[in-house]
């Protein structure tokens, strides 16, 4: 009861100031879920569109229209390119490749879909999350993690770009 109410106060909280054109704060949200069933990790990553727009931009050198009606197919591969070099998830002290699936846009806020497949038991989990830190120094990206009904939190600065999950 208590895991719900801070996860529908954070989203709240964090759709709620998306909707603002301009924003004076930089975080991301990333939940993983550990699936035993299907032997996966489904990851959703939620990170608003301008913010990502301006870091395709410097890291690739070409301007994206994310998350607006101008939208391209090379906008979403470079997004993918991104997270691929930017977000690295490591099982058993193993770096895994995700796949991506897709994404949606809600308000400002850019929803990427991933996965990362054939995980039969994780023993330890370690993120290394260095998405908009370029851009945006005082970025925070905040992991949330779910696996057999326990939850475990992680916060990622510049300071701080990698960190292990039990």
């Amino acid at each position: 009861m208590k895991r719900g109410i801070t996860i529908s106060i954070l989203m709240v909280l964090f759709v709620g100031l998306s909707a603002a054109a301009i924003h004076q704060f930089y975080v991301a949200i990333y939940q993983i879920d550990f699936v035993p069933e299907k032997k996966r990790l489904e990851i959703t990553a939620r990170i608003f569109a301008d913010d990502l727009n301006e870091a395709l931009q410097s890291e690739y050198h070409k301007k994206t229209d994310l998350g607006t009606k101008d939208e391209s197919v090379e906008d979403v591969a470079l997004l993918q390119k991104y997270l691929s070099d930017k977000f690295k998830v490591f099982v058993n002290k193993e770096q895994k490749v995700f796949k991506y699936h897709s994404h949606e846009v809600e308000s400002n806020v850019v929803i990427c879909y991933l996965s990362v497949r054939d995980i039969s038991k994780i023993t330890s989990l370690s993120i290394e999350n260095t998405v908009l830190i370029k851009q945006h120094p005082e970025q925070q990206n905040i992991i949330q993690y779910h696996n057999k009904g326990k939850k475990q939190n992680l916060l990622l600065t510049s300071s701080t770009t990698k960190g292990m999950l039990k």
